[in-house]
């Protein structure tokens, strides 16, 4: 009977799923050790209801690594379509390479764009060690130079910004001499004046970092890396109309001191009141190509967007760009465009301003016999203009790039033909830029045919 009742003992622990060990051939105890005991990733003999476990486990396993190689073929097949677009002749499909574009910022926030591709720049790593040059450096033809500071036409009713200046006197300035007198910007009452404080503040600056914002695209992103030989030597002049200032004022903090002008961190704000151009995408090339107008006693000036951020000492820049090939000028390749038709070509693409205008800058250029640009081609100047174009990687490593607060949008980007700027009802009118439509061009532009541009990079 004992033997009975143990036997069904036993049989009803078994079914219970008890492990038993034996400690000999007539008795058996079930085990306590909790690592012979099934869990969920025990390696003893489980419950019953483990197997569903142990199915679940690895469904969840391999839905984790299917859907890693699903999201790493997504991703491919995103880069794959992105360079594909780049180089498509498809306008719909190239906007995608636009930075600007909404499509391409959804794609960069998820991480779907490549990063701009950057090189190391040999630049000298200390800059207490660079040596400066001594002296201007000279001119080996215009010996003296001086600039048209009043508008000679009277009969004019309001003075442009660069004068009343002919298609003769245009063409006389191109014919380098020893001694010239040239229509530059910055008439008295024509546009872009600046601040009686101002002027005397940038009369001292012989070393400028110079930077521009306009209509309030942008605030000031401070340099890094700068070096205290670099602080005390440079000037660090952020120009600015207007709208951007009190945009500035409203977003960052600025010191402002009636003696000592306006600060925001190292920039000193240059203020230009009465912008020449009605169109503010256009105020920005004022100081960006007139640095030496702006900063007359400057010997070395550095130009760099307002969105953008120094990342290179100043001192370091101008020993591997200027002196240490004993250049005059340099400038980054573009990073897309080799040719001023392309560029143009692309600007008409994205709207950057008026098709009809850009056509007919572009009719004179090539009129004028501008020729597409190839490696073997120099300027005109030759070598009295020790010009220098470095890659554009290098030019990734020397800034980072921010974005605009907002997009641009103007309706001169939208004109489709020049008699929307025509007639006394035209609200769209360059009132003070100078030479260009109000002025007829002397040639014969009705039968120049403009180069055809072929897509061969990416959209810019």
């Amino acid at each position: 009977m004992e033997s009975d009742g143990l036997r069904s003992v036993s049989l009803r622990l078994n079914r219970r799923g008890g492990d038993y060990r034996s400690n000999n051939d007539n008795n058996q105890t079930p085990s306590n050790n909790s690592k012979d005991v099934g869990g969920f990733f025990g390696a003893g003999k489980l419950p019953s209801d483990c197997p569903m476990k142990i199915i679940w486990k690895r469904g969840f396993v391999r839905l984790v690594l299917v859907a890693g190689i699903l999201w790493m073929l997504l991703i491919l097949a995103v880069l794959s379509f992105h360079v594909w677009s780049c180089q498509s002749s498809s306008v719909f499909f190239s906007v995608i390479c636009n930075k600007e574009s909404k499509v391409y910022n959804f794609l960069n926030t998820w991480g779907f764009v490549p990063q701009q591709h950057r090189c190391p720049i040999p630049v000298i790593g200390n800059p207490e060690r660079i040596v400066i040059p001594e002296g201007r450096t000279r001119d080996q033809i215009v010996k003296n130079i001086s600039y048209v500071m009043e508008d000679e036409d009277g009969s004019q009713s309001s003075p442009l910004f660069g004068g009343h200046q002919s298609w003769k006197q245009r063409e006389k300035s191109f014919n380098l001499s020893s001694s010239m007198k040239v229509h530059c910007g910055f008439m008295h009452n024509g546009g872009a004046d600046m601040d009686l404080v101002d002027i005397e503040y940038v009369k001292k600056c012989r070393f400028v970092v110079a930077s521009g914002i306009f209509d309030g695209y942008d605030v000031p992103h401070q340099p890094s890396n700068i070096s205290d030989r670099s602080r005390k030597l440079f000037c660090f002049l952020m120009v600015v109309d207007e709208i951007s200032l009190d945009f500035i004022k409203e977003n960052v903090t600025v010191r402002e001191d009636h003696n000592r002008g306006r600060w925001v961190g190292i920039w000193r704000l240059i203020l230009l009141k009465h912008s020449p151009y009605d169109e503010p995408r256009r105020n920005g090339k004022v100081p960006k190509i007139l640095t030496h107008r702006l900063f007359p006693q400057a010997q070395y000036s550095i130009w760099i967007d307002g969105k953008m951020e120094l990342l290179v000492d100043p001192l370091q820049i101008l020993e591997r760009y200027l002196w240490r090939g004993k250049n005059t000028f340099a400038i980054a390749q573009h990073k897309h465009h080799r040719s001023i038709y392309e560029e143009a070509d692309a600007n008409k693409r994205r709207k950057r301003y008026a098709r009809p205008l850009i056509d007919l800058h572009m009719k004179i250029y090539y009129y004028e016999g501008m020729e597409s640009w190839s490696p073997k081609k120099s300027s005109v100047s030759g070598g009295a203009f020790r010009f220098f174009m470095f890659p554009n990687c290098e030019y990734n490593s020397l800034f980072v790039l921010h974005p605009h607060t907002r997009e641009h949008s103007s309706k001169v980007e939208w004109v489709k033909s020049i008699s929307e700027f025509k007639g006394n009802g035209s609200s769209m009118k360059e009132s003070r830029g100078g030479l260009g439509l109000w002025t007829p061009y002397p040639g014969d532009l009705s039968s120049v045919v403009l180069p055809k541009v072929a897509r061969t990079s990416k959209a810019g």
